[in-house]
């Protein structure tokens, strides 16, 4: 029986090793230069003016709605198909989620679903690059832009992908980024947000060190309540050492993807749809299944078979908290959940020996 994972890290503890022993020998594991490293490593890579390294792309999310007041009786406009962590946050702070259907090609929010939802309550729109694809981002915000509602990029999935040539990061007003370990840069857990405002800069630069801002004769002046949300040293060097190679990662991942496409197209599978404009990091390998294949018994049959898989993502309206609450089920994303699947996708996995399985599962 084979073992295939679905993922593996870009990095091995021979890389790190000795940066590890310098910062155990040091004994300063929070707030050293490894992690002004990784800021400024992300702030090059992705043009944008400000980065702040968090704790995951949940509190990344969480401090920019924090950013912006939504509270009570507002509306944050979310992607409805991604992990529930995007209208999680903003349920937590007690503002509605109205869920934004997607496109069953791109699986994006869809521009006349955003135009339809935006109300006076509107506070703020949260574009999911779902599973790292930013297909359409700039068309929203040039939507957001026009009615000026702020837009927060989930991008947990998509460093490294780019609209326009312009990369994930430096294009909507705020971009929050994942470093879970099934993403193409992982710190064990860990996130980022970005931005090019200079005032939200601030705002975020006292709060996420609990309210502290320069000092007061010989110690922190606390100028306002805020919160420990910080990155490690230990997460930063591993960061900055896949950071550092990001754009071979790349390459490896749309090589691995055009060979899944060449074996399973032909098998009745279609493939997540990328812009002509974007270059995508393929983050994970999703297809849509081929009608009439069960999904969830192709996932147990690859399992059997020791091929790790799982479903696209959630129809977050579909889940039993909001559904139950709002009523409001998005069918394309319902649609999606249902029929998507998420292959292996890392360095050296045997596309062919994957793609037999699946053959086999499917004819059996």
């Amino acid at each position: 029986m084979s073992n295939i994972r679905l993922a593996k890290p870009y990095i091995a503890f021979e890389e790190i090793e000795a940066e590890f022993r310098e910062v155990f020998e040091s004994g300063i594991f929070t707030r050293g230069h490894y992690v002004e490293a990784f800021r400024d490593q992300i702030a090059q890579y992705t043009g944008s003016k400000y980065v702040f390294p968090v704790t995951s792309a949940t509190t990344a999310l969480w401090m920019c709605l924090k950013l912006l007041k939504i509270g009570a009786g507002d509306e944050v406009i979310v992607s409805d198909f991604s992990f529930p962590a995007t209208a999680n946050v903003v349920e937590d702070l007690g503002a509605t989620p109205v869920f934004a259907d997607v496109d069953l090609a791109t699986f994006n929010m869809r521009a006349s679903e955003l135009e339809g939802k935006i109300t006076s309550r509107t506070k703020a729109v949260i574009f999911v690059d779902a599973l790292g694809n930013p297909t359409g981002l700039k068309e929203i915000k040039e939507i957001c832009a026009k009615r000026q509602i702020p837009l927060i990029e989930d991008a947990a999935c998509a460093i490294g992908s780019s609209e326009y040539g312009q990369r994930c990061g430096s294009i909507a007003d705020l971009t929050c980024f994942s470093f879970h370990p099934r993403k193409l840069i992982s710190t064990g857990e860990g996130g980022a947000i970005t931005t090019n405002n200079d005032e939200w800069a601030e705002w975020l630069r006292v709060k996420l060190f609990h309210g502290a801002s320069g000092m007061k004769g010989t110690s922190l002046d606390f100028i306002d309540f805020g919160y420990n949300f910080r990155m490690s040293e230990l997460q930063a060097i591993m960061g900055c050492k896949q950071l550092s190679k990001i754009e071979q990662i790349l390459d490896e991942r749309n090589n691995i993807r055009k060979a899944y496409i060449c074996l399973l197209e032909p098998l009745g599978f279609s493939v997540q749809q990328i812009g002509d404009s974007v270059r995508y990091n393929v983050q994970s390998m999703v297809f849509k299944v081929p009608s009439g294949c069960d999904r969830d018994k192709l996932i147990l049959g690859l399992r059997e078979l020791g091929v790790e898989t799982t479903i696209g993502t959630y129809a977050m309206s579909a889940s039993t908290y909001y559904a139950k609450k709002y009523v409001d089920v998005q069918q394309n994303s319902l649609t999606l959940e249902g029929t998507t699947i998420t292959l292996p996708c890392f360095k050296d996995v045997d596309v062919s020996h994957v793609a037999h399985f699946i053959e086999e599962v499917c004819n059996a």
